[in-house]
């Protein structure tokens, strides 16, 4: 082995480095510039995430009796507990851990960016991100184009008036699978990345909204025909970028879509985790009326110097680490 093949050496060009230094800094003015508050939350807590699609990492520690404890897969739970608090529009930049999550797009250990705007919704938070990418990126304006549109755009199908046979049919069309066991959000999120996703965020960003109700995790859901979460991701170039929600502010509704998830989880056999009851505990005290976002910040810098690999914009990835 010569000395350029070690391992040891970082995956990551030294330019890289420094464009992600870069991003960060202006991240960081542009959020100072807008009076937005810089906080920081613990990485290890009692409590996670409840989602089906998200796999904590637990460990133990001697000095906490060996209690189970979760590194966080974002830090939302305990930004809400400083809003409630009275914090007022606050941001973080920090570590991030999901296992089960790993290859050119996805890092066990990641950096996110996440942000609240206290009196917003999200389409005032999307105004925002979309000032945002253009002083990082330095990209267009972004397209608006709702969910449902989306489907009919580029799949051809509408998902909210779908039955789940016709969806089923789509999906095994793609070649998936045992597509009988899928429930309707699953067949869905199939078509999302099979037909869909790859389509978005062309020339521009996309900001997809008013994902289905079935589909609201921690997002207010607006009554209607149909009924719609008030959610939103950022696409760019076929690629997530952001995840954010009108946020859930009712902890009776939180409390039982936290005891939905956990039924389902064990009706999958999937691992069951404590539900934070600190955070149902700031919600009745009164989290304000509020919109928040979580964005990839390995995705953007891999956005700003045109790779397709989180490896290219990571000193040391999880093999290296």
């Amino acid at each position: 082995m010569t000395d350029e093949d070690a391992d040891w050496r970082p995956t990551a060009k030294l330019e890289a480095l420094r464009v992600r230094a870069e991003t960060l800094a202006s991240i960081r003015r542009f959020f100072a510039e807008r009076g937005v508050l810089e906080v920081e939350t613990p990485a290890l807590s009692a409590a996670t995430v409840t989602d089906l699609h998200l796999h904590s990492v637990a460990c133990r520690l001697e000095a906490d009796d060996r209690r189970t404890r979760y590194l966080q897969t974002s830090p939302e739970f305990a930004m809400k507990r400083l809003l409630a608090a009275g914090s007022g529009p606050i941001y973080q930049i920090c570590k991030a851990f999901r296992d089960g999550e790993r290859g050119r797009r996805h890092n066990p250990e990641f950096t996110m960016l996440e942000w609240y705007r206290p009196g917003w919704d999200h389409h005032r938070l999307i105004d925002e991100i979309d000032e945002l990418l253009q002083a990082v990126l330095g990209v267009a304006a972004g397209e608006r184009l709702s969910y449902a549109d989306a489907f009919l755009r580029h799949a051809g199908i509408d998902p909210h008036a779908a039955s789940d046979g016709e969806l089923r049919s789509r999906v095994a069309a793609l070649g998936v699978s045992d597509v009988s066991e899928l429930d309707r959000d699953d067949l869905l999120n199939l078509l999302l990345s099979h037909s869909v996703e790859h389509r978005l965020g062309v020339g521009r960003p996309t900001f997809l909204f008013d994902y289905p109700a079935s589909q609201a995790a921690l997002a207010r859901v607006r009554p209607g025909h149909p009924p719609v979460a008030e959610r939103f991701e950022v696409f760019i170039d076929g690629i997530e970028l952001a995840n954010g929600f009108h946020e859930l502010t009712d902890p009776e509704e939180q409390r039982r879509r936290f005891a939905a998830d956990l039924a389902e989880r064990r009706r999958r056999g999937l691992p069951e985790v404590a539900v934070d009851e600190r955070l149902l505990a700031a919600l009745a005290s009164g989290l304000p009326d509020c919109a928040g976002v979580a964005l990839g910040v390995d995705r953007l810098v891999m956005l700003k110097i045109g790779t397709r690999d989180i490896a290219d914009v990571i000193a040391f990835p999880i093999d290296r680490a």
